[in-house]
């Protein structure tokens, strides 16, 4: 497939209009992590008319897409996250969440918008493609858990990535910046567990004792 950067660009230019109405829309309706009803069926319907095998209910409201490039190569997954966050949205936008108390906050909207954007681009040069993308919408990002439900399902398997890329917008950048790294880059949040053993002592000796408040 070409690697022609400005190639690319003309396509993304192109599906601008569609890329924001899909945001946009996403944004008027916002849903919290394993609630992604509307987001997960306007996902599903856009890769199904784009002529994708498409998979939906993974990890509760997940969707899964496969697009076979014309050329064998590797596999290659597409992850997009899609859920809204518990907050009120008070950014006047003409186009400002319309349910109570959620919000696209955090930008999944977007992301749910440019993975779609991706989705046509690469489909109109299927032939040219080497290997197979595999577009995974994961739902409930927000600290619910959602990445390992719709690992669970099989997001890593039929068939198992050899290559795994994800973004995130970031808009303490400017416009038009890219940052690509391997490996972790945002916060993320994990459970672990510790053990304290203390050891008591005089109140008027406490140096003498391991206070696990203290700890």
């Amino acid at each position: 497939m070409s690697t022609q950067p400005h190639l690319f660009l003309a396509d993304a230019n192109e599906l601008f209009p569609y890329t924001r109405e899909i945001r946009r829309d996403l944004h008027q309706h916002p849903e919290i992590g394993y609630q992604e009803v509307r987001t997960s069926a306007i996902i599903a319907r856009e890769l199904t008319e784009l002529g994708l095998a498409v998979t939906t209910g993974l990890g509760g409201t997940g969707v899964i897409a496969l697009l076979e490039g014309g050329k064998p190569g590797p596999v290659v997954l597409l992850r997009f996250d899609m859920d809204a966050l518990p907050v009120q949205e008070e950014t006047g936008a003409e186009y400002a969440s319309q349910n109570p108390s959620v919000m696209h906050a955090c930008g999944h909207d977007g992301h749910v918008a440019i993975g779609l954007t991706v989705a046509h681009m690469l489909k109109a040069r299927q032939e040219e493609l080497a290997g197979t993308i595999k577009f995974v919408f994961q739902p409930a990002e927000e600290g619910l858990g959602g990445a390992e439900r719709i690992i669970a399902d099989g997001a890593l398997r039929n068939p198992a990535p050899d290559f795994c890329l994800a973004m995130h917008l970031w808009n303490e950048r400017p416009l038009g910046w890219i940052g690509v790294t391997p490996g972790p880059v945002m916060a993320g949040a994990d459970l672990f567990s510790i053990t304290i053993s203390g050891k008591g002592g005089h109140g008027g000796m406490p140096e003498t004792t391991r206070d696990p408040i203290l700890t």
